[in-house]
């Protein structure tokens, strides 16, 4: 069968979801799943937008050995230059340049007038070849383009090195049926079309990113991009394991494969979805809690009889499997390290130590303790470890009842290192504790977003928070676990404050960008 490259942008386009900002320790976690996943292409970030996305992309392009690495870039010399110190590293240093070819978008954001975006892109093209022996062109917003100048200016920039051509949907805008006739013209227009290859990268504004993105490889793409879980931009990108399945189920009808060991589809969703704070809908496609769940009885009395009744695809395909009790309260620290292995993280021995001491806190208060709590865990602790002072919590105390108004008490140690205390009410314990860590953390904070999760059943689950929180008004993700749901809510508001904190430090000599 054909082989269909995959493209992950997990780390670039993924990242750009409102209120996600991964640290350094989080990408680098991110790039071992997608390469133990098998994806052909990684695009780990944008090298000159900030310090932190280029050293993130420079470790990873020293890091991954069995997938190639790649970076974004505009056609801005500067752009290219930066992405090539920081993937020079890489085993096979692969740029991605792109620049919009719409009317709408060369009018209006670019202000350039056709001639002068084909010349700029052939240049661009040109001196990036010079760098990188793989340079994949991008003709942002293709979908809305004009077909004849999008084949003139594909034509030139193969000519002047490109050796990827990606066509994306940017806006969501498309159907199948027009994405693939873009496809089809542009192969049938195109002389030197046959020196490339075709890739798709779509956007799911209409909920169309997947099958689009089908509909482009029947017309023959060779590449799909897009994230784990669909994350993205606004409504997110094509779901890469939607599409990697149905390509597998449907083997009789779609001569083609991947690469992907699809195995770890749901490893790889839940690791983003934690470290993210995107959880996945109940619902979804191929890693949603429903996913392999019957209720009717009908479904039920059919999949007694056979499972192929009601599924068409198993769920060890993509790994998912019951939770089942891996340890105890009795198991030692080299069980405990062995575990950590099979399940992919990579951690310290001092990170290890701090894990193992969190794993028998929790055996002390809970029955079972299943991968889905070893694995929380696991990214509990993969926090950053810069040695930044930041917010620490000594203490905490609600009192509340049916008849009392709700009022929190908490003790923390400020990053100058003086302990601060105060009490408030409001009208929920959430809400008493929020507005007391508020009222002592000297940042302007605003709660965008709060969620509360229970990692797998039973009474004595561990609880999962994740919160949005403008911090002197920009975006940061926290995230917190504790066997106590208020506990946890504390740890995640906090998480996003030093999270701030940490970033404040560590942009404060960052690359200026060219505009």
């Amino acid at each position: 069968m054909p082989q269909i490259k995959i493209f992950d942008t997990t780390l670039r386009d993924g990242e750009q979801s409102p209120g996600v900002n991964l640290n350094k320790p989080e990408k680098l976690e991110i790039a071992r799943q997608l390469e133990r996943m098998g994806v052909d292409r990684m695009e780990a970030g944008f090298p000159a937008s900030s310090k932190g996305d280029f050293e993130a992309v420079k470790e990873i392009a020293k890091m991954i050995k069995n997938t190639s690495v790649t970076g974004l870039a505009r056609t801005v010399k500067s752009d290219i230059d930066t992405a090539w110190e920081a993937l020079k590293y890489a085993e096979e240093p692969r740029l991605h340049l792109f620049v919009a070819t719409s009317p709408i978008h060369m009018t209006y954001k670019l202000k350039q007038s056709p001639d002068e975006v084909l010349e700029n892109a052939v240049s661009m093209v040109r001196y990036a070849s010079e760098k990188f022996s793989q340079v994949e062109f991008s003709a942002e917003d293709a979908s809305r383009s004009d077909l004849t100048f999008l084949a003139q200016i594909i034509e030139k920039v193969i000519d002047a090195g490109a050796t990827v051509i990606n066509l994306p949907d940017t806006v969501g805008y498309t159907t199948p049926a027009e994405y693939g006739a873009m496809f089809r013209y542009i192969r049938e227009n195109v002389p030197n079309i046959d020196k490339v290859e075709l890739s798709c990268h779509c956007h799911n504004d209409l909920g169309l990113a997947v099958a689009n993105s089908i509909a482009a490889v029947e017309n023959g793409v060779t590449q799909v991009e897009g994230t784990i879980n669909g994350i993205g931009e606004r409504a997110g990108n094509a779901s890469l394991e939607e599409v990697a399945v149905a390509l597998r189920v449907r083997a009789d009808y779609y001569p083609y494969s991947t690469g992907l060991n699809l195995e770890e589809t749901k490893r790889t969703s839940d690791l983003i979805a934690k470290l993210t704070g995107m959880y996945v809908q109940a619902n979804k496609a191929v890693v949603g809690r429903n996913a392999f769940q019957h209720e009717a009885g009908i479904h039920q009395d059919g999949m007694l009889k056979n499972k192929e009744t009601y599924e068409i695809m198993t769920p060890e395909m993509v790994g998912v499997k019951a939770d089942t009790l891996f340890l105890g309260k009795h198991s030692g620290r080299h069980a405990f390290k062995d575990r950590v292995k099979e399940l992919g993280v990579n951690l310290s021995e001092a990170k290890v130590t701090e894990a193992f001491k969190m794993f028998k806190q929790l055996t002390d208060r809970k029955k079972e303790v299943t991968d889905d709590d070893l694995f929380t865990i696991l990214m509990e602790i993969q926090t950053d470890t810069s040695a930044v002072n930041k917010y620490q919590l000594e203490m905490f105390q609600v009192q509340y009842g049916t008849s009392n108004i709700p009022t929190a008490t908490v003790s923390l140690t400020a990053p100058d290192g003086n302990t601060i205390q105060t009490a408030q009410t409001g009208q929920g314990s959430v809400e008493a504790l929020y507005k007391t860590l508020d009222a002592l953390i000297s940042e302007e904070l605003e709660l965008t977003d709060y969620q509360l999760n229970s990692v797998g059943r039973g009474k004595d689950a561990l609880a999962e928070s994740h919160v949005q929180l403008k911090v002197n008004g920009e975006m940061m993700n926290g995230r917190g676990t504790a066997q106590d749901v208020l506990q946890a809510s504390v740890n995640a508001f906090l998480n996003a404050v030093n999270r701030y904190i940490i970033h404040q430090y560590s942009s404060k000599e960052e690359p200026v960008v060219n505009k």
